[in-house]
């Protein structure tokens, strides 16, 4: 019997580099699980010469994940978009509509039990919000259509992780989203993902929000009247968690070892160390959903959409996170 999980590829934004990420990393994901694309099998077709890819792509109407082999690619239609005007490298509503029907399809299969879990290529947010959709990304569509509230976006490279408080917001609007539950709720996600991961509790680090972790007051509050609660509360329930730590310090510390998992309180107070650290192997995990979700940590990249140069490593390492949760459900 095969133990690899059967996964989910999800094209995302056909114009940008999903399909050719998934085409060049085909051989290795054979080895890392049972993998079947939802997306659009022309645009799949199209990318294989890009990438010099010796398989072929075979159109099944059925999650079939036996027609998985080094020669061919099964990929399932997951939308009945027009996509034959859409242009490489270009905003498209028609794209923009097909990523979210892909993610979708793929959401209620995996819920059905066709699946152990979802890997998603990248889409384009403009695309989105040209067709209609207004979200500001695959997590939110992911929280909404399994029925989730208390969900996290978590980065993770090599060990470390760092779940984000506010994610996809205006820097102008993170001050009156955080509050003392919201950061408890993150630290409590953040434990339970790692201690999946790496088969122990993790040591957490709670970042500050103002400079210096506001020098006892002088930059600002936060600390006081809501990090710090939020940590003695985790604490208390035997998490082992500290903060409000600097984020200059608490990332050096991360490095170093001290920290298995970081609380960031905005979207670039995380996402910047965490790529800076990991570079291509940096993954997306979706904290706190009923299924496996992982994503590769970059975007579409139109800049070298459609020429055959991006790199799939950050797709293989995502592979290798949701196999290993998922085989979990198996």
């Amino acid at each position: 019997m095969n133990r690899h999980p059967r996964l989910l590829l999800t094209m995302g934004d056909v114009a940008g580099i999903g399909p050719e990420i998934i085409a060049r990393a085909w051989p290795q994901l054979l080895s890392l699980c049972r993998p079947l694309v939802i997306g659009d099998p022309e645009w799949l077709r199209r990318a294989l010469p890009l990438v010099r890819a010796p398989a072929e792509v075979v159109r099944v109407a059925t999650p079939d994940f036996t027609a998985a082999g080094p020669a061919a690619i099964p990929c399932l239609p997951g939308s009945d978009q027009d996509l034959t005007q859409v242009i490489p490298a270009h905003v498209s509503a028609a794209a923009g509509r097909a990523a979210y029907d892909y993610l979708c399809a793929a959401i209620d299969l995996t819920r059905a039990g066709e699946a152990e879990g979802i890997v998603t290529a990248p889409l384009h947010k403009e695309g989105l919000r040209a067709a209609g959709l207004a979200y500001p990304g695959h997590t939110e569509i992911l929280a909404e259509r399994t029925g989730v509230r208390n969900f996290a976006m978590v980065l993770y490279v090599n060990g470390l992780a760092v779940a984000h408080v506010t994610l996809h917001t205006a820097l102008r609007d993170v001050f009156a989203s955080l509050s003392q539950q919201a950061i408890l709720e993150k630290i409590r996600l953040i434990d339970q993902l790692m201690t999946r991961l790496l088969g122990r509790r993790p040591a957490v680090g709670v970042a500050a929000l103002n400079p210096h972790a506001s020098d006892g007051g002088i930059f600002g509050d936060e600390e006081n009247t809501l990090i710090s609660p939020a940590v003695d509360q985790a604490r208390a329930a035997g998490i082992n968690v500290t903060g409000p730590w600097p984020s200059d310090t608490l990332f050096v510390k991360a490095r170093e070892g001290a920290f298995q998992a970081v609380v960031a309180m905005y979207h670039d107070q995380g996402h910047i160390a965490l790529k800076l650290l990991g570079g291509w192997r940096a993954v997306n995990i979706s904290a706190g959903l009923p299924i496996v979700r992982t994503s590769v940590a970059h975007g579409t990249a139109y800049d070298i959409a459609g020429k055959g140069l991006a790199d799939p490593t950050s797709l293989v390492e995502a592979v290798k996170v949701a196999a290993r949760l998922a085989a979990e459900k198996m």
